[in-house]
């Protein structure tokens, strides 16, 4: 009876360290996971900041070009109103 007892109390034993390793185990993972999103997000920002300064510089290309037309177009108004 006491061999039983004392294999169970052993068994117990073991399970009750398995788990607490377990719980230590996630606890590190869980930290891996938000340090690999940190890296994840700061790539996607880097990413999206160069996307999004290409589309300002080739909308600010567009507007100069349009900018530059309406002023010629003007000039032109003006000199056909001022010649009649």
């Amino acid at each position: 009876m006491k061999k039983i007892m004392l294999s169970l109390v052993a068994v117990m034993c073991l399970a009750g360290f398995s788990s607490l390793s377990l719980a230590e185990e996630m606890g590190g993972m869980k930290g891996e996971m938000k340090e690999m999103k940190g890296e994840m997000k700061d790539k996607m920002k880097g990413k999206m900041k160069g996307k999004m300064k290409a589309k300002h510089d080739e909308m600010k290309g567009e507007m100069k070009e349009m900018k530059g037309e309406m002023k010629d177009e003007m000039k032109g108004e003006m000199k056909g109103a001022m010649g009649k």
